[in-house]
């Protein structure tokens, strides 16, 4: 199987991954959604997927969640970690979501159209004291069984849209559109008012999206 990037930076990345969220968590206290949520529509996960050296080598984790919030905010963090000597929950999170996208080569957007990192979180017990194989066995499965991604992350790809840029066009909150993405909140239950916006943010029609 081809990967976006050779081996030898494959333990800098997930290092670099999980101390992002780690740090992004308890010291820049947001939540690892809402967090992970700005990593990718930055831009900066799909780079750091394709294996750009500057970022899954060239930076640590500290710095990539530095640059990830000036992507967002367009400001400077100077915000400094805190001493952590344990691997939380958060850390393992992307320390192993980082093999898993470079293994199967699938991008981290794709993954979380299916599985989100609160889910992957989840995972944590019992699968960080497994082999990390384990883990990638796991997340076959569960992406072998979801059904196939949703009418709306169909569409938003046909427009060739980032969540971020559906948010911005629609006025729906990213939040919601992983949520309905991933198959957490059903459209056919969203207000019209909410799959109105969608789809003219879209160029499709209503019933495109919740039939």
């Amino acid at each position: 199987m081809m990967h976006a990037y050779d081996e030898l930076y494959l333990e800098p990345a997930r290092e670099s991954l999980g101390n992002m969220l780690h740090f992004a968590v308890y010291d820049l206290k947001i939540g690892i959604e809402e967090f992970y949520s700005m990593f990718l529509n930055s831009g900066i996960g799909a780079r750091f997927g394709r294996g750009e050296a500057g970022l899954t080598v060239g930076m640590s984790g500290i710095e990539l969640a530095y640059e990830v919030l000036y992507k967002v905010t367009g400001t400077y963090c100077n915000i400094k970690p805190s001493f952590c000597t344990g691997k939380s929950p958060e850390y393992w999170s992307g320390w192993a979501l980082a093999y898993y996208e470079w293994d199967r080569d699938i991008p981290f957007e794709r993954i979380n159209e299916v599985i989100g990192i609160k889910e992957i979180m989840d995972m944590y017990d019992p699968f960080h004291e497994a082999d990390i194989r384990k883990f990638v066995d796991e997340m076959d499965q569960r992406l072998s069984v979801h059904p196939d991604v949703s009418r709306l992350a169909r569409f938003r790809r046909y427009a060739d849209l980032t969540q971020k840029m559906l948010a911005e066009k629609s006025g729906v909150s990213i939040r919601m559109i992983e949520q309905y993405e991933q198959g957490k909140k059903s459209l056919k239950r969203a207000s019209a008012e909410t799959v109105y916006s969608l789809s003219k943010a879209l160029n499709c029609k209503v019933e495109d999206l919740v039939l």
